[in-house]
């Protein structure tokens, strides 16, 4: 083999490589190009959303129906207002529950929903009005620490 084989060869392979990691920064960074098609646009607001980012998944039964659009601020509630691009393919009844919820090894946070009963469906625009804030853990454990505490004093 020649050493312009070889070199060829060699830049081939790195260009793989490279390709390779750009896939994987995509996938890892929920930046994928694959598109759902229609969509409609869903808003829910939450006392607190915990590490929630735009481009963030909405699932319902563990499957991936739609994205964090936009995260905004609404100064006469003084809550965070979040609104979601689902796919046109999935309608929700209107009493739909919306939680924010944390999955895999680097606490990915996402919004998932609960199906409600409701035989009126949400349309595009409307307002989530069940919704439940992150579970921040440093107010869970001061919790349990004041409660602790609270426990010694009352003992003695």
């Amino acid at each position: 083999m020649n050493r312009t084989t070889l070199d060829l060869w060699v830049g081939f392979f790195v260009a793989i490589g490279l390709g390779a990691l750009l896939f994987l920064a995509l996938k890892v960074g929920n930046l994928s190009t694959a598109n759902m098609g229609e969509t409609y646009v869903l808003k829910a607001k939450f006392d607190n959303i915990g590490g929630l980012k735009v481009r963030a998944p909405v699932k319902s039964a563990g499957v991936v129906i739609g994205r964090v659009a936009s995260i905004g601020f609404d100064p006469n509630s003084y809550e965070a207002v979040v609104t979601m691009d689902i796919g046109s393919q999935y309608q929700f009844p209107r009493d739909t529950f919306a939680t924010i919820l944390t999955s895999g090894l680097l606490g990915e946070q996402y919004v998932g929903f609960e199906v409600g009963g409701d035989p009126e469906m949400l349309k595009n625009g409307d307002t989530i009005k069940k919704t439940q804030s992150a579970v921040v853990l440093e107010k869970l454990i001061g919790q349990f620490l004041f409660n602790k505490a609270a426990e010694g004093t009352e003992q003695k």
